[in-house]
């Protein structure tokens, strides 16, 4: 039976000959089959947009396509199998690199192929972020230092000079730089932080249930917690009302 030679599709345009790494998700047994022919109870299919219709795919050794249309008779079927959740298939598979690089269905679902540049692409994003961080922390004022660190900390922070709080804050943005940066734009956290500040000084008072804020001084209530809320975080919100506004300011007056 003669094989008309497959012409490159729109799929496999720019594809690159190089030996590929393929990586099993979540997993590493000691072997993995993947399945490599259709069957009736499991189909094993690609649908072709230049065809216009779904193709069978098999892997034989033998054969320069995955696609069982483009086969001849005389197929050596071949198995795809995993060795502790890694698959390197040189060069000279092109077959076997195709149908898991551009074709099996269970590409980024049960494996992934391994790219060198996407990693080192990753790994670029991830030091200009680690950067952009580290230079915000150095500028940063104390005060929004000490609200950050709070969320990293909790009320330890309170106990910290002002250089190790400085420190502490270099190493926050350099362990977790885009949490820090998402911090440094959320204009609550300074807010939630005032909140902690009133409470740790005696000015208001938190509810034992954690479900309204109080006067210290005389027990009147200033605010209820929202259900599942955080309390510093509702109170937050709070402050930007218009009574939550005037209360902020007359604590602000007794913090001095």
């Amino acid at each position: 039976m003669e094989i008309e030679e497959k012409k490159d599709s729109t799929t496999e345009k720019g594809w690159e000959l190089k030996e590929r790494t393929y990586i099993l998700k979540g997993m590493s047994p000691l072997t993995y089959r993947l399945q490599s022919k259709s069957t009736r109870r499991k189909p094993l299919l690609w649908f072709d947009p230049d065809k216009s219709y779904n193709r069978e795919l098999r892997y034989a050794t033998n054969q320069r396509s995955c696609f069982l249309d483009e086969q001849d008779g005389s197929a050596i079927l071949g198995h795809i199998v995993f060795h502790k959740g890694v698959l390197i298939v040189p060069k000279e598979f092109q077959a076997l690199q195709k149908m898991l690089s551009l074709y099996h269905p269970h590409k980024d679902k049960r494996y992934y192929e391994h790219s060198v540049e996407e990693i080192a692409v990753d790994e670029l994003e991830s030091l200009d972020l680690e950067i952009d961080a580290l230079n915000i922390a150095r500028e940063i004022d104390i005060d929004q230092a000490e609200a950050i660190m709070r969320v990293e900390v909790g009320s330890d922070v309170a106990k910290m000079s002002s250089k190790e709080l400085k420190r502490d804050l270099l190493l926050f943005a350099k362990k977790n730089p885009a949490l820090f940066i998402e911090l440094v734009n959320d204009e609550n956290v300074e807010l939630r932080n005032f909140g902690i500040i009133a409470n740790e000084r005696g000015i208001i008072k938190l509810s034992q249930d954690q479900r309204t804020f109080n006067w210290a001084s005389n027990g009147k209530k200033l605010m209820t917690i929202p259900f599942d809320e955080n309390p510093y975080s509702a109170l937050a919100a709070w402050f930007k009302t218009d009574e939550g506004v005037e209360v902020y300011k007359s604590i602000q007056k007794k913090l001095k």
